[in-house]
């Protein structure tokens, strides 16, 4: 049977959206919680952009030390060969990749300025196929940009050019949110009826239909007979109007009426879902919406007398899933007593208080020195106090911290 995987594009896509920014730092744990909830792919980031190029290749090296194990690290290219030069130059371990290019009428015409013609889109798509396999490139997605708008004889002359070049999925972009789950689900079932490569479903929010539309798109390519490749973003941050919420997703795809027999990626864990949620809530500053699926406050609130005694009796009766399911119950200890932090202007004695409180020791002064040093440019970095989970990562790992946190001169790059 078909399968729906999640790829995740939070550190690309979902940090594109103007007003917020995740460190580099910060991305890379993002890239370790993704990995716990058991996504297939993040796609982590852009491996032709020069300030970039030091946290990737640390977040590769993860991959290859066995610490990231679930999740696949994709990097997002244009589908153009000189992009696919430079990415495997800058990122000798780069595994994975998509590569993006307009095929609709009006995003040829307009943002190409009359450069391509719709021929030439193809050609150029296919070129840059070919040689990210030759560079080593294990898996390829191809984007076509503005799929829903695009005319859907060429979208799928398109997408066979693709396949034949040696593609393993095409990626159905909802790139201005025009699409409704009816209109999604048709053409996706014409389109996955003519190939034999998976489909990958991106959709933005712009009439709020991003789920909805991601959902129908997953159960069109599945009853096509495809696997479906779901793209999402953690507490649906993105472009505009923002991009499918990652959890949401999930929790349609498990537990939507009528998709009970459609197979949703086994090595999901949502159990880790509200720390992460929460985690990416903090690293933004946007606060999770009190109505948020399963993440708000009020996804397991009662209030109405009717509600709140039909819950005591069974949670089942006002509560579509469990709350410990996604990682909820837990008590959240707030201390309201003396408090050391540790930042960019922090000393050994605060280091080691800190440190001590969550079980960790240093080896001697020297490796007590070191990590100091790493939290002090750590904090500088993300701009924020440091949470557990990031000092736990700097002590575990200081030479993947080291390079991550370095960033090069920009004369290097002139």
């Amino acid at each position: 049977m078909a399968t729906a995987y999640i790829i995740d594009v939070t550190n690309r896509d979902g940090v594109q959206a103007p007003r917020i920014c995740l460190s580099k730092f910060q991305k890379t744990i993002l890239d370790l919680y993704l990995d716990e909830l058991g996504v297939f792919q993040s796609e982590f980031g852009f491996p032709i952009t020069s300030h970039e190029i030091n946290y990737l290749n640390a977040n590769l090296e993860l991959v290859e030390r066995g610490i990231i194990t679930n999740t696949r690290l994709s990097g997002w290219l244009r589908a153009i060969p000189g992009d696919v030069e430079l990415a495997f130059s800058n990122c000798p371990a780069l595994k994975h990749v998509n590569l993006s290019i307009s095929t609709s009428d009006i995003m040829i015409e307009h943002k190409f300025g009359g450069k391509f013609s719709h021929d030439d889109v193809i050609a150029t798509m296919i070129e840059a196929v070919k040689l990210a396999k030759e560079r080593g490139a294990i898996s390829v997605g191809v984007n076509a940009e503005d799929a829903s708008r695009s005319d859907m004889d060429y979208l799928i002359e398109f997408a066979g050019a693709a396949e034949s070049a040696g593609a393993d999925r095409l990626r159905y972009c909802d790139t201005v949110g025009c699409e409704t789950p009816f209109s999604i689900y048709e053409r996706i079932t014409n389109l996955a009826s003519q190939l034999k490569m998976g489909i990958e479903v991106h959709c933005h929010n712009d009439i709020g239909m991003a789920v909805a539309n991601s959902v129908a798109g997953a159960k069109a390519a599945i009853d096509s007979g495809s696997d479906v490749y779901v793209n999402t973003c953690i507490n649906g941050i993105g472009e505009r109007a923002g991009n499918a919420d990652t959890i949401s997703v999930i929790l349609a795809l498990k537990h939507g009426c009528g998709l009970e027999h459609y197979g949703v990626d086994d090595r999901i864990k949502l159990d880790v879902a509200y720390r992460l949620c929460k985690y990416v809530s903090y690293a933004l500053g946007i606060p999770i919406p009190i109505n948020q699926p399963a993440m708000g406050a009020n996804a397991f609130a009662h209030e109405s007398g009717i509600h709140a005694a039909g819950a005591l009796e069974n949670r089942k009766t006002y509560e579509l899933y469990n709350l410990e399911d996604v990682g909820r119950g837990e008590p959240e200890i707030i201390s309201t007593g003396q408090e050391i932090t540790v930042g960019e202007y922090s000393g050994i004695k605060g280091l080691r208080s800190v440190y001590f409180r969550m079980g960790i020791e240093f080896e001697n002064d020297n490796h007590a020195s070191e990590i100091l040093d790493l939290v002090r440019y750590a904090s500088l970095h993300n701009q924020k106090s440091l949470l557990d989970v990031e000092l736990r990562f700097i002590a575990q790992y200081p030479d993947i911290t080291r390079q991550i946190l370095t960033v090069e001169p920009i004369s290097a790059y002139l």
